[in-house]
This record gives structure tokens, sequence and C-alpha cells, in this order.
């Protein structure tokens, strides 16, 4: 058997050239392209030209490179749009966009007239694209074609026939006229769907690729930038949510999916998870000119507000009925203590009657307040008792009780005034009271209130058990699980009483 040998010692093949086997360096193939190409990155700054580039536009690279390219060459506004429009295209979609033809103006050196110089331009916009699929460049490739454009000025008023070239500039212009109407109408789609009063979204693909978000959607999610983006890459925190699922729902069994109150939770910008929204949501598959789905067209109306509204009243109407339950058992308890062995049916009655009024007064404070808090200075308030503001001396920073201590104390307290009025400090016009309170500073949970009544120099009042006497301490030991110590000093009455404060809802300073 005859050796094949290697071909590189057949007479009629030439040796291997080994120094051009070497990689190409690309960067000088692009140098040396014969057509205009340049690199823009994302903030449509230029990277690289090549020197077909330079010499069409007439400027140096070292002029350019780093510069913004409307910066380098300002136009009109309409071709600016169109220029800029093409470029973020390709880097929004990752795909090529091209401008059939467009008139842009440039600026003609010193040694050509100086001035400017409008000329038409056919561009082609391709996407240079990282690892994870996102455009971090965009390669331009320019045709000048204003030669052409020059040539059909001049067949016009010569009534010539028209050449190759002109046909084709003249289908340019047809092509470009159409995708500019297109554009225009795409654009008015786009806008009357981005102002929307409902959050409008297409997701496209398993990864959920974001190509639309309404305006009102865009404030949803808190205007994070989302399109051209997978859902979960723009808003991590919706893995696990029922919205995610939702989704995939649509797409995977190809069909509509509706969810009426869906809880979403989003993140705040502090990256802290904010409160539960919720939505009326509506899925619809989108298919291809095949019948494939290929993405989802989400419909949503924020129901955030009406929920809360709705959650908040029906609270509202558990603890009115609970407060409304409280204030009978309150009631019960005053009209039995009020009329067990009463000595005088129309005493009692009458002490019954301002003990109502009490509860009354107190309950239109809470109205006022929205049934949030009571101010304990309104319990004091001398208005409020029919008395004279400067009988009366109070020393404490204001303290907020909740609507069940308000209550109650707002009964104790009418059973001191009565009692002072009846037998005591306020029977005549000489006497006042001081009423003091604090928090315990080792035992921030207490509160601590003193009644203290000063009379003019006279024998006091012996103290008498009485139904006032009982309310109180009924109401100190059980409702407010605190205590009540009554004594008569050389001045008169002193009442000491201990709340607990988990039955207050806060102090203010």
């Amino acid at each position: 058997m005859m050796n094949a040998g290697n071909q590189n010692d057949r007479p009629d093949m030439p040796a291997v050239d080994r120094e051009a086997m070497r990689p190409l360096d690309f960067s000088r193939v692009f140098d040396l392209v014969a057509t205009p190409h340049m690199i823009l990155d994302r903030d449509l700054c230029f990277v690289a030209v090549n020197r077909a580039y330079e010499r069409v536009l007439m400027r140096r690279r070292e002029d350019l490179l780093g510069k913004n390219l409307f910066e380098m060459f300002p136009e009109s506004r309409e071709p600016e749009e169109r220029l800029r429009a093409s470029l973020m295209t390709a880097f929004e979609t990752g795909e090529a966009d091209t401008i059939a033809l467009i008139p842009y103006e440039i600026d003609l050196p010193a040694e050509r007239g100086g001035g400017r110089e409008t000329r038409y331009w056919s561009a082609t916009h391709t996407p240079i694209l990282d690892d994870e699929g996102r455009a971090i460049f965009v390669i331009q490739n320019t045709n000048d074609v204003t030669p052409i454009a020059r040539m059909e000025a001049v067949e016009r008023s010569s009534a010539q026939s028209g050449t190759a070239e002109l046909a084709l500039f003249r289908n340019a212009e047809v092509v470009e006229a159409a995708y500019q109407q297109t554009l225009a109408e795409n654009e008015e789609f786009h806008r009357l769907f981005s102002q929307a009063p409902g959050m409008i979204a297409v997701f496209e693909g398993k990864d959920l690729l974001a190509t639309f978000v309404s305006d009102s959607f865009a404030r949803f999610v808190g205007q994070r930038p989302i399109v051209a983006r997978p859902l979960l890459e723009a808003l991590p925190e919706l893995a696990g949510q029922d919205f995610t699922a939702m989704l995939g729902e649509a797409i995977g069994e190809a069909r509509a999916v509706t969810r009426e109150g869906l809880k979403i939770s989003l993140r705040t910008a502090s990256d802290d998870v904010d409160g539960a929204r919720y939505v009326d949501c509506f899925c619809n598959p989108v298919r291809d000119a095949q019948g494939s789905v290929y993405g989802v067209f989400v419909q949503g109306v924020d129901r955030t507000e009406a929920t809360r509204a709705a959650h908040h009243q029906r609270t509202l109407l558990d603890e009115l009925n609970h407060r409304v339950k409280n204030t009978l058992a309150t009631i019960q308890s005053m009209a039995r203590q009020s009329f067990r062995d009463p000595g005088d049916m129309e005493t009692a009655r009458y002490a019954f009657e301002a003990r109502i009024m009490a509860l009354s007064r107190v309950h239109n404070i809470l109205a006022e307040r929205r049934w949030e808090a009571v101010p304990l200075t309104e319990l004091f308030c001398g208005r409020a008792q029919s008395v004279a503001c400067d009988r009366i001396v109070r020393r404490g920073e204001e303290v907020l009780l909740s609507p069940k201590s308000g209550v109650a104390l707002a009964i104790v307290i009418h059973e001191l005034f009565a009692n002072a009025r009846q037998h005591g400090a306020l029977r005549d016009d000489e006497g006042r009271v001081e009423i003091d309170w604090r928090r315990d500073e080792r035992a921030t949970d207490r509160l601590f209130l003193t009644w203290r009544e000063i009379l003019p120099p006279r024998e006091a009042a012996a103290l008498r058990p009485g139904v006032g006497i009982r309310i109180m301490r009924s109401i100190a030991e059980g409702e407010l699980g605190g205590s009540l110590a009554l004594d008569v000093g050389d001045t008169g009455l002193i009442c000491r009483l201990e709340v607990g404060l988990p039955e207050v809802a806060g102090f203010v300073l």
C-alpha cells in the first residue's frame, strides 16, 4: 500500500502559512471595514469608531471617544428622537433595529466651507450582549445615501428615467415612511395602554420577561425598572407568592386565570417588606400566529384601600359590639349598686342618672376622637364636671387612656367629684381639689394618681362607706386591675389610685 503521507508533502498543495493562521485582530478588522461603523455604550457615548466613520462624518476619533452622540451631533427634534428611539430599542429588546432612511445634519469642517449640511443616512443598530443576555453596547452600521438623494432631485427636474439606485432609494423612502407610520400607531396604542387606569403588563417566556408595563403598574411596584427584565430578577420578593404562580398557571395550562383580592407583598426602597397589597387580577395567555402560548397578558385593579377599609369596618363593628356589651355591663353594675337597699329612692335615682350622664360625657369624648383614646386631663375638666377651673389644680404629664380604661376612670372621677360637691371641698366656695399623677420610675407599667381635697380649717367630715365607694373600689380593683385607698386628712379627703399601665394607650410628653 502506498503511504498517504502529509498533505504538505504533495507537490500540488502549497505549504501551510503558519503566520497566516494566527488569531485575527478583530480591532484591526473593524478599523479596516469599508463601511462606517461605530459602537455606543448604554449612555450613548462613543466607545469605538472605524476609519470609514471618521471619513464620512469628517471627525477624528480622538474628538469622539467618550463623548455623547447627541452632544457631538446635535439635530432638530424629530430626527434626533427617531435615532435615539432606534438605539434604545436595540438596548431594551436585545434585537437589531433598522432605520431605512433618515435626514440628519452634520457640521462641515472649515476646509469645506464650514456650516451645516443635510445628509441622508441608512443605519442598522445591532446590540452586543453580555453573558446574561443583556445589551451592553450597540454597534451602528451607517450608510450615507446622500448622493442617491441628490440624484433623485436631478432626475425629477430633468424628467429622465430612474436608475437602479434611484429605485432603491425610493423604496427606502416608502419603507421608512410605512415604518414610521407603524411606529406612530404603535406609540399611540402604547400611550393609551400606559395611561389606562387599571394595571396592565405583558410577560413572556418561562422567565416571565416583562415586555410592557403600564404607568399604574409601574407605580404599584414602586417605579422599579422592570421592562426587559425577568420578573423575579426585577421583583425578587415575588418568589413563592401566589401572583407568580398565577402567571405560570396561565402560561402552563394555556387558560385564563382570575383571582379577586389576591395578596401581594412588595418591598420598599429600604428593602423591608411592605404591608400586604390586595389586587383583583386577570391573566390571559398570549398566543403567536401558530396558536402557541408564549406569554401572559395581565390586568389588575388595586383593591388595597378598599380591602383595608372593609377590614377596618369589620374590626370597628366587632369593637363596637364589644364596647356596647361592656357599657351595658357597666350600667347594670351601677344600677345594682345604686339601688341596693336605698334609704331614699329619689336620691338613688338622681345619683344613678348622674352616673349615666358621666358615662355619656366620656362617650362623647371618645366619639370626637374616633374611639382611639381619652386624654386624662379631659376627665378633670372643670366644664365637664360643672366646677370652676380655678378650683381644680392638676399636675402631671398628659396620658392617653384606652377606651376601656377611659370609661372606667370617668366613673371613678365622677364619684370623687360628686362626693366633693355634696360632702367635701366643693361644697362651698372656699375649697379646692389638687390632682397629681405620675408613672413609677422603677415600674413603668403602673400609673399612680392622688386626689387631695383642700378644705378651710375646720373639722373634716368622717368617711362613711356608701354606694360611691363601692363603685370606685369595684372599678379600680376589677376593671383597672389596680387598687384604691381612701383616707381623711387634716384638709379633707385623700384618694390614692393605682392603675395597671397596660390599660393606658400611651403618654404624651
